[in-house]
């Protein structure tokens, strides 16, 4: 039906401009339908819509209402098995259960590599294990897939701050804040690294 649909519409584009100069049909332009996002577009397009909300609000109820839109995203997959997965070792860190979230996590990886939060998820994991290296190596996947993942930044900062490489400490933090104006958090961050670098 579809073949039928399309031969028809071709059939009216080609004898329109006969029909035209006999002076008995002007015939209709169509439009063509606009392609069908799939599901990782619409959550990037939505993304993008969600960012420069948080750009223009930069505090108040709206920013933090884009900001859990944002989270919500990230956590979401193609994959219901993967979303699974990220639940339940969450579930597992938030019982105490490390080492059981980070097998959870390693199968998450392994099987959708191209899951950004998945490997946020096991940073965080490495930074509460004081595994800083493995972290930072993380994050840098994470970046590489989301690079406006202001989490992940502040992950970073949060990692160097505990290395005391308070430069890089505060470059990750004021990169983290470029992207999500309303993190309070970060802001203190940065003003207590501030000082430390005037040595006050």
């Amino acid at each position: 039906m579809r073949g039928l649909t399309l031969a028809f519409a071709a059939f009216l584009f080609a004898a329109a401009p006969a029909l035209a100069q006999e002076g008995t049909v002007d015939a209709p332009v169509a439009e063509a339908a606009p392609p069908k996002l799939s599901a990782a577009e619409m959550r990037a397009d939505s993304l993008d819509r969600l960012f420069a909300s948080l750009y223009m609000d930069k505090s108040g109820i709206e920013a933090r209402r884009s900001e859990q839109k944002i989270w919500d995203l990230w956590m979401s997959s193609d994959s219901p098995t993967a979303e699974v997965l990220l639940r339940q070792a969450a579930t597992a860190m938030d019982e105490g259960a490390p080492e059981q979230s980070l097998t959870i996590l390693n199968r998450l990886i392994g099987a959708y590599p191209d899951f950004a939060e998945a490997w946020n998820r096991r940073a965080t994991l490495y930074f509460l294990m004081k595994n800083d290296d493995e972290s930072l190596a993380d994050i840098e996947k994470v970046l590489e897939l989301e690079p406006r993942h202001f989490g992940a930044l502040a992950g970073r900062g949060m990692i160097f701050e505990r290395k005391k490489n308070y430069a890089a400490a505060l470059e990750a933090y004021e990169e983290a804040l470029r992207l999500n104006p309303g993190m309070s958090q970060v802001k203190d961050a940065i003003k207590k690294l501030e000082k430390l670098e005037r040595g006050i």
